[in-house]
């Protein structure tokens, strides 16, 4: 199997390597890596950013007392 890409569309296919070794000039032989990557949808990577506030030695009394009632 070899994957292809038209350089007129940027359309990329798979087919067999007799189908491949007989098409067009418009066909450019690519590596199996853009075709998966056409193919599978992007991961989506969210970032989640937490912000440790520093609290100053009253504040973490306060909430130490709170917690022990």
């Amino acid at each position: 199997m070899k994957c292809l890409k038209s350089s007129k569309t940027g359309k990329i296919i798979r087919v067999s390597d007799k189908e491949a070794y007989n098409a067009t000039s418009e066909w450019k032989f690519i590596p199996k890596s853009e075709w998966k990557a056409d193919r599978r949808p992007a991961k989506k990577v969210e970032e989640v950013v937490v912000e440790l506030q520093e609290q100053t030695i009253a504040e973490k009394q306060l909430n130490k007392k709170k917690k022990d009632k």
